[in-house]
This record gives C-alpha cells, sequence and structure tokens, in this order.
C-alpha cells in the first residue's frame, strides 16, 4: 500500500536511510550523507515523502517534487515528476519495490498533468542504472551538477546519472 509519510514516521525514515546509505557504499562505494531532517520534514509536511506499508511496517520510502533546476537545468521547464532517495528496509529487499513505485509514478504525473518521470543517482552503479532501465527508464547520460547549494551532500563533486521516463 502506497501512502503518504507521517511526522510520527520520521525516525523510521531515518533509520531506513542509514540502512539504506550503508548498503550503497558496500554495492557502489558512494554513501548518501546524513540528510537534514527539517528537509525531510517539510516533504512530509507538503505531502511530497511517500511510503510502502507492508504488513503494516514501512518497508519502502521516497520523495517527489515538481522542480529539480539544479540538476536538470534547462529540461527542468518540462512539465515532470522527481523522484529522490529510494530507502527500502533490508527485510523487504527484492520484492520489486521501484517498479510499484514507478508505476504509481507515472499514475501519479498524468493526474498532475506532467509529462515525465525523472530521477538521477549517482554515476558508478552499473547495476542500478541497468535495473532502472529495467523498469522502463530512459538513461539519458551522466553530468556534473554545476551548482549544488542547498543541496545534499552526495551531489557535490559527484557524476550524477540522469533517468527518465514518460508519463
Amino acid at each position: 500500500m502506497i501512502v503518504n509519510t507521517f511526522l510520527q514516521d520520521i525516525d523510521e525514515v531515518f533509520d531506513l536511510y542509514k540502512m539504506a546509505s550503508d548498503f550503497k557504499k558496500t554495492v557502489s562505494g558512494v554513501q548518501w550523507p546524513e540528510f537534514d531532517r527539517s528537509m525531510i520534514e517539510t516533504e512530509i509536511k507538503e505531502n511530497r515523502h511517500w511510503k510502502i506499508i507492508v504488513d503494516g511496517q514501512i518497508a519502502c520510502v521516497w520523495s517527489i517534487t515538481f522542480n529539480d533546476p539544479q540538476v536538470w537545468e534547462e529540461r527542468n521547464a518540462d512539465p515532470a515528476v522527481y523522484i529522490h532517495r529510494i530507502a527500502t528496509h533490508p527485510d523487504f529487499r527484492g520484492q520489486k519495490f521501484v517498479e510499484q513505485i514507478v508505476e504509481w509514478s507515472a499514475k501519479f504525473a498524468k493526474e498532475n498533468e506532467k509529462h515525465y518521470v525523472r530521477m538521477d543517482t549517482t554515476a558508478g552503479n552499473q547495476r542500478l542504472a541497468d535495473y532502472y532501465i529495467r523498469c522502463g527508464f530512459t538513461q539519458l547520460g551522466a553530468k556534473k551538477i554545476a551548482d549544488t547549494e542547498g543541496l545534499p551532500a552526495h551531489y557535490h563533486n559527484a557524476t550524477m546519472v540522469l533517468f527518465q521516463l514518460e508519463a
């Protein structure tokens, strides 16, 4: 079941981010930073943070936005939904949550008159890139983010791979 995250979920969300970051480091050598709590609280309050519930437990979380100009630059003018920070609890890995998120996001994009679903990830994890492609995304290439002011630390001095799906 996909529903909005609530403020009372925030500690569990941060636990998931920590587990996902630790796993990401073992797979790609890149680790997420500790995210700013107020950023996540804002996403939750603005109904832009989501969770998948399985048997009453938060199994996966992610956030969305309708603008991502520092990453997407001129393409940000296109009507799109941008997915960020998918994190899955280790007990629920392998349940194809990204596929569910993609299906949900495409429907959500259409309902909100957006033409694309977009996401980015740090370059260097070919297995993850291939998985996103299998989920229906087109890989648009890699780019170094020029203006990282205000972005989470994993964007600083990093090359990001961009992905897009037509909604």
